[in-house]
């Protein structure tokens, strides 16, 4: 099913970045404008994203393969287009997703080092023509992200700071290869990165989905 109706944005970074937060206060901002808001969140999303969810994140999972990782990953990522996201499109809505599928390709392509290619034939499979129309990627160095996190980190955020500065490397190399995607620095005051995202934002709407009211 290709999106033709609603516009679809993804929120991406390393945990630590920011993006959460920004998350949240993007989707507060759309709503206020008049805006019918799905926000979602990778992996989870659905019951059984959920869960997967849970796997992926419990740090007492180290032995979890990379191959593996992936596809839970897109198992959880078909669900959620399944139940969410396509649905959410076809109705016109606006979809914000707290990490999408350039999450995939930075994690486990760059961070695992499974290569772009393989991630890139399950991306073909599971997600096909349903790709962001605007993903946001919010940088911060490994170091300062890991400064942020809390006590309770997850299994990812627990691989260190070379794995993290990889995965970080992936976002900044994918951003500059992918129109749609843009890089947003978090070493800023908090409402100047919202500035941006709202600008970023607002931009592609309103080419896109006026607002109805």
């Amino acid at each position: 099913m290709q999106q033709t109706r609603g516009v679809f944005i993804a929120l991406e970074g390393i945990d630590g970045s920011g993006k959460s937060t920004h998350f949240r206060l993007l989707v507060q901002y759309l709503r206020c404008r008049g805006y019918t808001v799905c926000a979602t969140r990778e992996p989870g999303g659905t019951r059984i994203g959920e869960r997967v969810r849970a796997i992926l994140l419990d740090p007492g999972h180290r032995e979890l393969a990379p191959l593996a990782e992936l596809a839970l990953i897109y198992a959880a990522r078909a669900q959620h287009l399944a139940e969410v996201i396509r649905p959410a499109l076809a109705q016109g809505k606006v979809v914000v997703s707290d990490r999408y599928n350039l999450s995939s390709f930075a994690y486990q392509g760059y961070g695992r080092k499974l290569g772009l290619g393989l991630v890139g034939a399950m991306d073909a499979i599971v997600c096909g023509k349903t790709q962001p129309d605007l993903t946001l990627v919010f940088d911060v160095p490994a170091r300062a992200a890991l400064r942020r996190a809390t006590s309770h980190r997850s299994r990812f955020e627990r691989e260190g700071v070379a794995f993290l500065e990889r995965v970080r490397q992936g976002y900044l190399a994918l951003a500059a290869q992918r129109r749609r995607v843009k890089t947003i620095p978090t070493d800023g005051p908090a409402p100047d990165v919202q500035a941006q995202v709202r600008r970023a934002v607002s931009a592609l709407l309103q080419r896109r989905l006026p607002p109805r009211r």
